[in-house]
């Protein structure tokens, strides 16, 4: 999730009428915060800090007129349904959430308080909103990535390994956008001659490295990634595994925690790449050396809080 994301989020729940701005004047905004991330992690603190720059730029300001209370999930689901309620008890004007289970536990949670989400991958299909151009209700934000974009993550995992005969398809089944990415990898992969293996994780580091250190015995095998919260809590692991195997993979939906992996779009790591891709880590097995790149993010979607747009795919 880029920084600009939480900017655009921002202006959609922020840009309140000047008339309302001035009759409240006296009255200092309360803002929530649902993240993915541990409070320490540096991602959740570069979002935060997105979130204060911006609101500075607005005119809203911690030490005047606005306060901020940041809830941070680790990335364990049963901790969603109780920070939101926290976050709900404090009624705020309207709260910021990342990721499909943060969004789907405050819409549990409230019907009054605005929400705007970001990164989700299916609003629809999740239930928070009635279409792409008209939201309806109290939510609205981001769309992440469109279903057919998982077809072109296993067609790049193929170009950089020709060989790749298997896909393990990894994630976490009880986190809402699972079955959004596993129905398109599904309908992509025969076409490129890949099988594709479901490999379910929990949030346990023992559970994943287990899974991932089974797969990687089998010859010509590859890991499509998607953006988990589970994934967020635990990248650091999953990257090193999938340079300790040499697996060729597309790790989506967050950045490393560590500073030699630092990049301002989501990673991507693949192996035995004889030329440079637009990845993020490219861990060239072959050659036994790494390369750090940015990968070019694809495009996301704001959703409308108006009219439908004029122009249609």
């Amino acid at each position: 999730m880029r920084r600009r994301d939480f900017i655009i989020c921002l202006g959609v729940s922020f840009a309140w009428p000047v008339r309302a701005r001035a009759q409240q004047a006296d009255r200092a905004r309360r803002i929530g915060v649902l993240l993915p991330y541990a409070d320490s992690d540096p991602e959740a603190k570069s979002h935060l800090s997105a979130i204060t720059k911006e609101l500075e730029r607005l005119g809203w300001s911690q030490d005047r007129n606005i306060r901020i209370d940041a809830r941070f999930a680790a990335g364990m689901a049963d901790q969603y349904p109780i920070l939101a309620k926290e976050l709900a008890a404090l009624k705020p004007d309207a709260i910021l959430s990342e990721s499909t289970p943060a969004a789907a536990a405050l819409k549990q949670e409230t019907r009054s308080i605005p929400i705007v989400f970001v990164g989700v991958s299916d609003p629809v299909g999740s239930g928070f909103v009635t279409s792409l151009a008209r939201p309806g209700g109290d939510l609205t934000g981001m769309m992440q990535y469109e279903s057919g974009i998982v077809g072109k993550w296993l067609a790049m995992l193929k170009e950089v390994a020709p060989r790749l005969a298997r896909v393990a398809f990894v994630a976490n089944p009880k986190n809402r956008g699972y079955d959004y990415f596993w129905r398109s990898a599904q309908a992509a992969a025969p076409a490129l001659a890949i099988e594709l293996i479901l490999n379910q994780i929990s949030n346990d580091a023992a559970d994943i490295e287990h899974l991932i250190e089974s797969f990687a015995r089998m010859p010509d095998g590859g890991l499509l990634i998607v953006p988990d919260a589970t994934i967020i809590a635990h990248r650091d692991l999953v990257i090193a595994l999938a340079a300790r195997y040499r697996l060729p993979a597309v790790i989506l939906g967050a950045t490393s925690s560590q500073p030699a992996h630092s990049c301002p779009t989501e990673l991507t790591t693949s192996t035995c790449c004889k030329r440079r891709r637009p990845m993020s880590i490219a861990s060239c097995a072959a050659q036994s050396r790494s390369i750090y790149r940015c990968k070019r993010r694809p495009n996301t979607k704001r959703l409308s809080t108006s009219r439908p747009p004029r122009h249609s795919d």
